[in-house]
């Protein structure tokens, strides 16, 4: 059985889903060592099963608890407001969500206000310095139209997650400074992540 719960560092992962809108050219899964764990779930867990895997890691051991394994957990929305809600109940001091940006577009409203008070960080993979690049380097379903929907997430963000952070990957043709300046316009921090291959 693939794994629900993984840490890495101090911080405790939680794996949802393997589905994502996106199928970037970067993308850990496509690396041969991935993160040191089988992520690859033969069905998706459901809240009982993801508080249980959960509960054996101790999550108040870390310093964080962070939804991320190989697939959009905001493809989940139900399941990751269930947890986080849990966690929180539990003393959980912070808990993060490394998202693509799409899950609006993908549930066709907005998910957001379902996180107040639940999700302290929110990382959403900004990827790109304009909609063609991003499309380059992401493939998302959506198409052209997939930046803009990034973007609208990410202001979105804002009113209802005390920490909004973007992040690119350095890639070929994807332009740091240039994505560091659509961060600055925003009014939120941007992470550079390096590629280490496989």
């Amino acid at each position: 059985m693939a794994e629900i719960a993984y840490e890495l560092g101090n911080s405790l992962y939680i794996n949802l889903t393997n589905r994502c809108t996106n199928a970037c050219e970067f993308c850990i899964r496509k690396t041969e060592k991935g993160v040191g764990y089988d992520l690859w779930l033969d069905r998706e867990p459901d809240t009982r099963e993801i508080i249980a895997a959960l509960k054996e890691k101790d999550p108040l051991k870390y310093e964080e608890v962070v939804f991320c394994g190989y697939g959009e957990p905001l493809l989940r929305i139900k399941e990751v407001v269930e947890v986080a809600r849990w966690l929180k109940e539990i003393g959980v001091k912070k808990v993060r969500i490394n998202t693509n940006g799409l899950a609006n577009r993908y549930h066709g409203r907005n998910i957001l206000p379902e996180l107040k008070g639940l999700v302290d960080i929110i990382s959403i993979s900004l990827n790109a310095q304009d909609a063609e690049t991003y499309q380059k380097v992401s493939r998302s379903r959506y198409g052209q139209e997939a930046y803009a929907e990034v973007l609208k997430f990410i202001e979105e963000s804002k009113k209802y997650i005390p920490e909004v952070v973007v992040t690119v990957v350095r890639w070929e043709g994807v332009d740091v400074e240039e994505a560091k300046k659509v961060a600055e316009r925003m009014g939120v921090k941007l992470r550079v992540r390096e590629f280490y291959g496989n």
